[in-house]
């Protein structure tokens, strides 16, 4: 995947009941291929993902460089097999409601919203601004 040319998936699609995931595998190929351009990983809430998995970037990199989707879906599973259902739905509620959490972000927040579109006082998480600057809102 470039990651120069396209924008990787929204942080909203799943991937075994976790958020985020779709995304994250984008840029992990993205990462090993040098085609991220702008994009960060691990970023902040890849890192929250990697510590619900039990896994390092480095490690879960190679797994979705090396593998197909359906083996990397395999694996996640079985990373979360002690996992419940409410584990994921809490990991995902802490991806989706991610807001800055200082001014010195908060105020990068809003001159990235400014830019894309200042209009749109209703975005407030990180991935409202994700998909909006990425043209799904």
């Amino acid at each position: 995947m470039n990651l120069t040319q396209e924008s990787p998936r929204s942080p909203r699609e799943k991937i075994a009941d976790l958020v985020h995931l779709p995304r994250m595998i984008d840029k992990a190929r993205a990462a090993q291929q040098n085609t991220l351009g702008e994009y960060i990983y691990p970023c902040p809430m890849d890192k929250i993902l990697l510590e619900f998995l039990g896994v390092d970037s480095d490690t879960f990199q190679k797994k979705a460089c090396n593998d197909t989707e359906v083996a990397v879906i395999s694996w996640i599973t079985s990373q979360c097999e002690n996992r419940s259902l409410g584990d994921k739905d809490a990991v995902n509620n802490k991806i989706l409601k991610s807001r800055p959490d200082s001014p010195e972000k908060w105020e990068s927040f809003r001159d990235i919203l400014k830019s894309v579109d200042p209009s749109r006082t209703d975005i407030a998480t990180w991935v409202d601004l994700i998909d909006l600057e990425e043209g799904r809102l």
